[in-house]
């Protein structure tokens, strides 16, 4: 962002010396005298032309870099990085006619003033005409940016499946909702990231803003995930963490399963890197992860059977989750199970220069709090994390703080389910010690394995289970 406002500022101020060298130029009295000369013109047109020619070079030459290095990351930026190009086009055309005029008259005529007016004339209407376009069709983005100068910002961080009413407002909309989407009144909400146009914020969270967006060629609604890329200042860092990130997303794209969101596209526009995925309504499970809204044992084992079986299809593919929780894990309005965010964790700790832990703390396997190298098993371990917490309505392991919290999962057991749900039989207990096993050499081997269980589990008699 930085860059891109020095640019603007060279750009504005090679813009006022076009427009203002040549009436200072004929101050000088030694410019009567300049010896070289070009066809007809003496010293002093000559060297003016010159040197206006220079300037209107150079402020081509900076309208480009300009329009290059200015984001289009909010709607009145976008807007200056689209007027660029016109608005230099007419500067360049007003100040050589002047030039033209007063340094080179005599090159008018060997062209003939008739039709180099002509000329002039049309190219001046064509420049308008480029700039009234431009103003036109970014009116929704200028209507949006100084709307949102009468609002107060939005600085929350929750994430995306967060942003609803934990108790289970809906985290997305059908597309059949989009039309009823009000703009957005958050200042720096793009108009378009890649080929998407970007409709609406949906919410924020630690690794930035979401985005409703829309893909015009196909007409298909996508969720839109976006973070900054520019947060390394070590340039060596910062490219090997953004092809990391890059691979990172497109090893999550390769993912396609019926019971995972799928992820379309992958980019970067100038400081903002996205993620484009598919769109969906529904209710996470952190609607359900308190009592009295537990939901019941059957259901949650059939959901949570199908969360593992995503989870081996991810594994097969050599995609770990890393952020298993309740809120990543969606029950769409048709019923459909639905795992969310594969691989964020991994695409946001790329562009980090920090070692840091991935994921949320009260999910998190003890080897991740260690920062060690993780694989299926610590999917598992965070995925029987979630199956205590919806069958008991509490995390097993918790804290005040923290680095408490980090703790109790690296070292205290979890509670024993007889305490919290009698009604379960021990055979409930038996799936918990080993899916919440410290060492991961004693979990399940696959989240196939653990699907496989829990839906053994539903053999169990109703009457002993309820």
């Amino acid at each position: 962002m930085t860059q891109a406002l020095r640019w603007m500022g060279w750009f504005w101020s090679v813009l006022c010396i076009t427009l203002l060298g040549g009436p200072l130029l004929n101050t000088v009295p030694w410019l009567q005298t300049f010896p070289f000369t070009l066809g007809t013109l003496n010293g002093a047109q000559t060297f003016r032309l010159i040197v206006e020619g220079l300037g209107l070079i150079t402020l081509g030459l900076v309208s480009i870099h300009a329009y290059r290095l200015i984001p289009s990351t909010s709607p009145g930026f976008a807007f200056v990085r689209n007027l660029v190009f016109p608005l230099s086009t007419l500067v360049i055309l007003i100040a050589a006619d002047r030039t033209i005029r007063i340094a080179g008259y005599p090159l008018i005529d060997q062209v003939g003033t008739h039709f180099y007016r002509i000329i002039h004339a049309t190219s001046l209407v064509i420049a308008g005409l480029w700039i009234t376009h431009v103003w036109l069709s970014n009116r929704d983005a200028l209507i949006r940016f100084f709307s949102a100068s009468s609002q107060p910002l939005d600085t929350t961080t929750r994430s995306w499946a967060d942003v609803a009413d934990d108790r289970g407002s809906d985290t997305a909309a059908t597309t059949s909702d989009v039309g009823r989407f009000a703009p957005s009144v958050l200042r720096n909400t793009p108009s378009t990231l890649g080929r998407y146009k970007i409709l609406k914020e949906l919410g924020r969270g630690a690794m930035g803003v979401v985005y409703l967006g829309k893909d015009p060629t196909i007409h298909r609604f996508v969720a839109i995930k976006t973070m900054r890329l520019d947060h390394v200042e070590d340039q060596e860092t910062f490219q090997s963490a953004k092809a990391r990130f890059f691979r990172e997303a497109e090893s999550a794209g390769r993912l396609s399963h019926p019971n995972i969101v799928t992820i379309f596209d992958a980019g970067e526009e100038e400081e903002l890197g996205y993620i484009a995925m598919e769109f969906v309504q529904g209710t996470t499970l952190a609607r359900w992860s308190r009592p009295p809204d537990l939901l019941p044992v059957d259901r949650l084992l059939s959901v949570l059977a199908t969360v593992a079986d995503a989870l081996d299809y991810a594994h097969q593919q050599g995609v770990i989750h890393r952020d298993i929780k309740p809120a990543n894990i969606m029950l769409t309005n048709d019923n459909v199970v639905k795992v969310m965010d594969f691989g964020i964790a991994t695409m946001t700790s790329s562009l980090k220069t920090s070692t840091t832990v991935m994921g949320t703390p009260t999910y998190m396997s003890p080897e991740q709090i260690a920062g060690k190298k993780v694989d299926r098993r610590s999917d598992i371990f965070s995925l029987g994390v979630v199956l205590f917490e919806l069958l008991t309505g509490r995390p097993p392991f918790t804290g005040n703080t923290v680095p408490a919290v980090l703790f109790a999962i690296a070292n205290t057991p979890p509670p024993r389910l007889a305490e919290l749900r009698a009604d379960l039989p021990a055979a409930f207990q038996s799936v918990l010690d080993r899916v919440l096993h410290k060492n991961p050499i004693h979990r399940y081997h696959t989240a196939g394995e653990l699907a496989a269980t829990l839906r053994s589990l539903l053999t169990t008699p109703v009457a002993q289970r309820l």
